[in-house]
């Protein structure tokens, strides 16, 4: 993998666990030569992760729609800086960069971005890994979700299994590196065939 997308939050929350995970994963980003593409923000979990891989002097883009570009405070270390019309310009730009997407902790907006690109996946638009740094159990809710929309039938058991589950970095990118696109099964699929 060359270039990753990872979405997080504007905040760092309140506890400092989930700081030090972005850390941990700009560390392993700048070792291993994986490039970021993310929001662009210098602030919360953003700021961390962009901070660390810059301080390895390695590869970072952000992308951020001209209505965030001053309330997310644009990062000034970032050289490649792609300011754009609309967030979901923002979402189609970066796909076109990136071979797989992490997500961290955050709120509405990097909870939409994960559930986007899962959705670009089952669609058959992209297929590319897609995982969640589960650290302190921040997203267990989140998976308690797509359990009972497996139980009630609105999701395939299969399709659920797109999503990577990391409780560690390093678990984490074990898992994208050797992801095998799944036989997808949607709706679009049996209305045509």
């Amino acid at each position: 993998m060359k270039k990753i997308a990872v979405f997080c939050g504007s905040s760092l929350g309140f506890n400092p666990v989930y700081k030090e995970a972005a850390i941990e994963l700009g560390n392993y980003f700048a070792k291993n030569n994986i490039g970021l593409v993310y929001g662009g923000g210098k602030i919360g979990m953003m700021g961390v992760l962009a901070d660390t891989i810059l301080r390895h002097k390695s590869d970072v883009i952000g992308v951020i729609p001209k209505l965030l570009e001053k309330e997310e405070v644009v990062h000034p270390g970032v050289e490649e800086m792609i300011v754009c019309k609309k967030m979901s310009d923002r979402k189609v730009i970066m796909s076109k960069l990136i071979d797989g997407y992490i997500t961290l902790p955050g709120g509405f907006g990097t909870l939409d971005e994960l559930f986007e690109a899962l959705t670009l996946n089952q669609l058959q638009i992209e297929q590319k890994p897609v995982g969640i740094l589960n650290t302190n159990g921040f997203f267990d809710p989140v998976l308690l979700q797509l359990d009972r929309m497996v139980e009630e039938g609105y999701l395939k058991q299969e399709n659920k299994k797109m999503l990577l589950i990391g409780n560690s970095v390093h678990e984490l990118m074990q898992k994208m590196n050797t992801y095998k696109t799944p036989k997808i099964t949607n709706a679009i699929n049996k209305v045509i065939n």
